[in-house]
């Protein structure tokens, strides 16, 4: 995405209003990351615009360390260590890039993102404030949140302390249809295989078969469409609480089939825009063995040795990841729909949007223009009081991160103003009912 300096510099005040914690060296040094960056804005150009780019090949620039103190070190799950269903933040504790036990500052999260994996200041800002509000805590003196199961108290610097949160924060392990959902690339629906963290082998090897050998990673993920439908088909046929979800659903769930091609390529003078080989496949997923014998160990992902991340000005942005997501939506427009089972296989149901959005949005524009984006951050920002109710005692204070990068997300881009939801349209699903809220 390209920010004007004056953008970033409203962006990065806006998240040091948000977190004032945040040292004025990190602010320098998002800022001085980001406006070196070129990718094209969202607009309203070709899918495959972005990926038409000259792309340079920088082996100084782009070499990813994974020695000194970012040598790999197994984590030690017995005693606290956390880890989760995302490969690449296990892969960053793995590494130290973020704390090792897996609780993480915000901030911490928001520079590892870029410095190993190339993802651009506005998506990251999101990812990491959005996973501290829900699934952390917003109001530590070190606002984070922990990449697995349940933050102890005291290890994010104030959790149950009187900081105002009211109870230990569940972490992304626990975040069951507000950050994680059903229908993932590698792991199981939570209500079809008990657990929302862990690999499994028969979706991998899909996964590892559909993967494109020898091809640029932009055609990669493109022809890794008919697995992605045939994961959403599966969830439709075989779990009656599968729920698709605005945020975990819409946006989180193409996230496991884009990110891997998009930032854990490696790259290279004969690859600049990046190819995921399957040896590095493996590495960033902690599967080991040869086709057909795959064997995972749960939390020992890791950034290959020499591997170079995307190229300098070309961070994967909210915009670049939008564009991924409609590439696959065009083509099944269900991948656009909220909704679920009502209660048994196959009986899917989308939830009409103009419904639901008091006449704001139309389910059939979605994937036109800014409205997708503008739907699902308005969505999430309307939703978030109900959802995080009981959760803070100072609601509106915990609130402000998220409202101040949604604002900063939407900025510029002329979004209808969504005045109110029609939420009772959710209770006809059980996947809803059974977890509303992920905490």
């Amino acid at each position: 995405m390209l920010f004007s300096p004056i953008a970033l510099l409203v962006l990065l005040v806006s998240l040091a209003t948000a977190f004032p914690r945040m040292d004025p060296k990190t602010l320098q040094q998002l800022l001085k990351r980001d406006t070196k960056s070129k990718a094209c804005p969202f607009a309203h150009t070709d899918t495959h615009e972005h990926n038409k780019r000259q792309v340079s090949f920088d082996p100084v620039a782009q070499r990813v360390s994974t020695t000194g103190k970012y040598a790999w070190k197994a984590p030690n799950l017995e005693a606290g260590d956390k880890r989760g269903p995302c490969p690449g933040l296990n892969a960053l504790a793995n590494h130290g890039y973020i704390p090792h036990n897996g609780i993480a500052p915000a901030t911490t999260l928001i520079q590892a993102l870029g410095q190993a994996y190339g993802m651009a200041l506005d998506l990251a800002t999101f990812l990491a404030v959005y996973g501290t509000v829900f699934n952390g805590d917003a109001l530590s003196l070190t606002p984070g949140y922990s990449i697995g199961g349940p933050a102890n108290i005291g290890l994010l610097g104030g959790v149950l302390s009187g900081t105002g949160i009211t109870r230990t924060p569940s972490g992304l392990s626990g975040s069951h249809n507000n950050y994680e959902g059903d229908t993932s690339a590698i792991r199981g629906d939570q209500y079809l295989f008990g657990n929302n963290d862990l690999l499994q082998i028969p979706f991998f090897q899909q996964y590892y078969d559909a993967l494109l050998e020898n091809t640029p990673a932009p055609q990669q993920y493109s022809a890794l469409f008919r697995f992605r439908q045939s994961r959403f088909n599966y969830s439709i046929e075989n779990n009656p609480y599968f729920f698709f979800p605005q945020f975990a659903g819409v946006l989180v769930a193409p996230a496991g089939f884009a990110f891997p091609p998009a930032m854990m390529s490696n790259h290279s003078a004969q690859y600049p825009q990046g190819y995921l080989d399957k040896e590095t496949f493996k590495s960033f997923f902690a599967v080991t063995g040869g086709s057909g014998n795959f064997k995972y160990q749960p939390g020992y992902e890791r950034i290959p040795d020499n591997w170079y991340k995307r190229a300098i000005g070309t961070e994967y942005s909210i915009p670049a990841f939008l564009l991924d997501v409609l590439e696959y939506a065009r083509q099944d427009p269900r991948l656009l729909s909220v909704g679920g089972n009502t209660g048994t296989p196959n009986s899917f149901t989308g939830i009409d949007i103009t419904a639901l959005t008091k006449g704001v949005f139309n389910g059939a524009t979605l994937a036109q223009g800014n409205n997708l984006q503008c739907f699902i951050f308005q969505l999430i920002q309307a939703e978030a009081p109900g959802v995080l109710t009981g959760l803070y005692s100072d609601l509106t204070k915990a609130l402000q991160p998220l409202t101040e990068s949604i604002s900063g997300a939407l900025g510029g881009l002329g979004c209808p103003q969504l005045m109110g939801l029609d939420e009772s349209l959710y209770e006809r699903y059980p996947g809803y009912k059974k977890n509303p809220v992920g905490l």
